[in-house]
């Protein structure tokens, strides 16, 4: 007969309980690598940079202006000529300038403005606005029109870009 030695059945529970444990320690491990690796990510250089280390004054990061909002007061309303027939479009308009020196000089000139942006839409056409290159072209016509009309008042581009916030044709 066999041996009482040989015929020892393996306990069931206890092959999972040194898996938990195996798993357990895993998971610890990697939670502790991970805090560690992000710590040393996060945190930053004790170091000093170079120029600091030997006294050399870094020049100062120029700050760009804040972008303003200048609304035109009254929607553009004008007639283009069709193939077929003739529409009449609406655009709303506002102007990004940079800072308030260029946001008071928008202001102070948009008589001016609003005649050159009526002279760029009076080129348009309806098959030109259907599509959004066609708009997109007029947008960047009426922005380069009115940089070129107010460069030669003001000596300044005054304004960044010209956005039509508001666009109907019927």
């Amino acid at each position: 007969m066999a041996d009482d030695n040989e015929l020892m059945l393996k306990d069931p529970a206890a092959g999972k309980k040194k898996k938990l444990i195996i798993i357990v320690i895993l998971a610890v491990v990697i939670l502790v690598g991970g805090g560690i690796g992000a710590w040393f990510m996060l945190s930053g250089s004790e170091t000093q940079p170079e120029s600091e280390q030997t006294g050399e004054a870094t020049p100062a990061a120029v700050v760009p202006e804040p972008s303003l909002y200048v609304e035109m007061p009254r929607p553009f309303v004008f007639n283009v000529a069709g193939a077929q027939r003739d529409r009449l479009v609406q655009i709303k308009i506002q102007l990004m300038v940079r800072g308030t020196a260029d946001e008071a000089l928008a202001k102070q000139h948009i008589p001016l403005i609003e005649g050159t942006l009526l002279r760029v839409f009076s080129l348009a056409s309806v098959e030109q606005l259907m599509t959004f290159e066609g708009k997109e072209k007029l947008r960047v016509d009426s922005l380069e029109e009115c940089r070129r009309v107010l460069k030669e008042l003001t000596s300044s581009t005054v304004i960044e870009q010209v956005l039509f916030t508001g666009f109907v044709m019927q």
